[in-house]
């Protein structure tokens, strides 16, 4: 099968690391798979995988979007595509509308919740408008599903995020004093870092062997630097950057948190459990509660509760045995979401959106 995605960019994010790992799947598979980013390859964080095609358009913002329209039909139609693969919400637009009338079935893929995730009047009236012409809708999570209902209950499916569990390790870019407590992610309000800065503070002085690291970067950096400024976390606060590959960090943590206020499939977390690692997250819309199994492999606190949050970490700070507990538990996650299991689910979603079936996801 020769299938072309369609993505902004391969720009650092979740979305993109996972269309990453998809793609070389599929080659892996026999599959003829090309990759268009929108934008150009000034802001490329990932490679594309060997045996991928890749073209990059130079296209960006809403000005440059109605004309480059035209440029990706272009390409698509250059790169002959059995079926088409979308990510994310704009560019899943722009490829509807590119792809009208070119009998070529377009799957569109929504990687966060899209009822906490507004992309603005405009886009949302072309999404109401060109989603019904996507042979696929696929979401992540059943909160995303009803977004989506019912409208579309025969061509929505819930398709979740691979699990990649780390073979070779590369020698860790940075040493993390321990114990620590670390959390991974974009520099984005919706990931909730200064909530996280804000529930440390409160028991820092309780835990003063403890520190908390942030690996990640984006618009918000001085922002949250200058927020663990004010809250006197000192040496407690580490925000050492972001990194291509977050495993060999990530092993060297005692703890780990994901604050979000909304979410898709956030791969940090899983990830993070497959290691073994004991977590805590914020119970926020999509992702964590069909992950995290309460109690059992992870803490689940209200949303936006510093408070809470600032008691979970204090309970697992104070207590080897209650994150072993956890600990040994959280890796099973891995078999969940594995990732051969998750590469034939979107082999299926492809399959059936070339036949014209309906999904059986």
């Amino acid at each position: 099968m020769r299938i072309t995605f369609v993505i902004s960019s391969l720009a650092a994010g979740g979305a993109q690391r996972v269309l990453v790992i998809l793609t070389e799947a599929l080659s892996h598979r026999g599959h003829h798979v090309t990759v268009i980013t929108l934008n150009g390859t000034e802001e490329d964080f990932f490679e594309t995988p060997k045996g991928v095609a890749r073209m990059a358009l130079g296209i960006r913002g809403l000005l440059q979007a109605i004309p480059g329209v035209m440029t990706l039909r272009k390409v698509i139609q250059s790169s002959q595509p059995h079926v088409v693969v979308s990510f994310i919400d704009t560019t899943n637009i722009m490829t509807l509308i590119s792809t009208r009338r070119l009998k070529i079935p377009v799957v569109v893929s929504e990687r966060i919740d899209p009822s906490r995730y507004r992309i603005g009047l405009i886009w949302e009236m072309l999404r109401r408008w060109t989603y019904p012409f996507a042979a696929r809708i696929v979401v992540q999570t059943s909160r995303a599903l009803e977004y989506f209902l019912p409208q579309f209950q025969s061509t929505a499916c819930i398709v979740p995020n691979p699990i990649i569990i780390p073979k070779n390790q590369s020698p860790a870019p940075i040493k993390i004093s321990r114990p620590s407590v670390m959390a991974l992610g974009r520099f984005h309000a919706q990931k909730g870092f200064d909530l996280l800065l804000r529930a440390f503070a409160l028991i820092k002085d309780r835990y003063p062997e403890w520190t908390l690291v942030i690996v990640g970067d984006g618009a918000l950096r001085p922002e949250l630097e200058r927020l663990a400024e004010q809250l006197g976390l000192g040496k407690q606060a580490r925000l050492p950057g972001q990194f291509k590959n977050p495993h060999s960090i990530l092993k060297q943590a005692d703890l780990f948190v994901m604050p979000s206020r909304f979410e898709g499939f956030p791969n940090a977390l899983c990830e993070a459990m497959v290691m073994g690692l004991p977590v805590i997250a914020t119970d926020c819309p999509s992702g964590p509660r069909e992950i995290i199994r309460d109690g059992v492999d992870g803490i689940l606190v209200e949303n936006e509760d510093i408070e809470g949050l600032a008691e979970a970490m204090a309970r697992l700070m104070s207590s080897e045995v209650d994150r072993e507990k956890l600990s040994k538990q959280s890796i099973q996650v891995a078999k969940r979401f594995e990732q051969n299991k998750v590469i034939e689910m979107w082999e299926c979603v492809l399959i059936d959106a070339l036949k014209g079936n309906q999904v059986n996801v």
